[in-house]
């Protein structure tokens, strides 16, 4: 795969489901070993030129999410690199006992990716939302958690976790047209943050869709205020990226936070946690969905209403700042 300016926009017109079908099949055209089984989201997912060019590399299992865990674990266990795919609530929930035995427990690995995560989709209703699939995976042994920050990012993680010594669930969004983050190749692994602005009197750990709002934000406090904000798209929750935190004491007034996911549980917790163990007394601020289902309402209303659009992040920004004195 080419990490280019081209393909960066290409994919972000696409969107971040079609990118990832493309990424599976294109690293699947140079191994055979590499398996999709998905439930009836051929089209959803972006697999369908791979079904239609590499059919005995896609099994669609149909609505049936608990088998294709399953079937899955099977070719994982003959030395297949499986891929599975449905939408986030029903991988991360529906699925959620077999994951537990057969990747957490027997240490199968094989590659999730949920379609739709976070509020995508939520004038459904939240039935077709997922705000809490990062605290339920991350919860698994042997299961790392991955929310790209933009297509881009979700070639490098399709291509990092073939490689990956274990399973492994990636949170897409649904959108297409989604900002772009990274527009060249860049760095990736599993587990390691990147640094996106280095240093700053706050810094920034945000992950998924949200990064882009927290980068403008971050530019503009600068700009407005003069003091650098700094920002890292900590795009893995599990594995934390602990060094990362311990430096982060040394040279920051305060962290702040930034998913599109529940406060409990999520990239806020894990940080947490992580500081509780490293770090001495760095105020930690958290910004998501409060310990609540909100209403329905569309994408852009519900990121509005808990100010995780760049407006909203800007004004936390500015609040940290002047109640910190930093």
């Amino acid at each position: 795969m080419e990490y280019n300016k081209k393909n960066a926009k290409r994919w972000s017109i696409l969107g971040e489901r079609p990118t990832f079908g493309t990424a599976v099949a294109e690293f699947a055209k140079e191994d055979p070993g590499i398996i999709a089984v998905v439930a009836d989201v051929t089209n959803s997912a972006g697999l369908s030129s791979m079904a239609r060019d590499l059919p005995e590399q896609v099994i669609n299992v149909g609505i049936a999410e608990q088998n294709m865990m399953g079937i899955a674990t099977g070719l994982s266990s003959e030395g297949y690199t499986v891929f599975t795919s449905t939408f986030a609530p029903f991988q991360s929930m529906r699925c959620l006992e077999q994951i537990r035995v057969n990747q957490g427990y027997m240490h199968q690995k094989v590659i999730m990716a949920g379609l739709a995560g976070g509020v995508a989709y939520g004038e459904l209703g939240f039935t077709h939302c997922t705000i809490e699939d990062v605290a339920i995976m991350r919860s698994i042994p042997n299961v790392a958690v991955v929310t790209p920050a933009d297509c881009t990012e979700v070639v490098k993680i399709v291509e990092a976790s073939i490689k990956y010594k274990d399973s492994v669930y990636i949170r897409l969004m649904d959108k297409t047209g989604i900002p772009v983050v990274y527009e060249d190749d860049y760095d990736f692994e599993i587990g390691k943050a990147v640094p996106i602005i280095k240093d700053g009197v706050v810094s920034i750990l945000a992950n998924g869709p949200v990064v882009y709002p927290a980068i403008q934000a971050a530019r503009k406090y600068a700009q407005d205020t003069g003091k650098e904000i700094a920002v890292y798209d900590f795009h893995t929750v599990k594995p934390v990226d602990k060094e990362l935190i311990l430096g982060l004491q040394k040279r920051t007034g305060a962290i702040l936070t930034i998913e599109e996911h529940s406060i409990v549980g999520g990239l806020g917790g894990a940080v947490a946690e992580a500081c509780s163990e490293l770090c001495d007394r760095i105020p930690i601020f958290k910004m998501g969905f409060d310990d609540e289902y909100p209403h329905g309402a569309s994408h852009e209303a519900l990121l509005k209403d808990y100010g995780l659009n760049e407006d909203g992040i800007y004004s936390r920004i500015d609040h940290i700042v002047k109640e910190l004195n930093l």
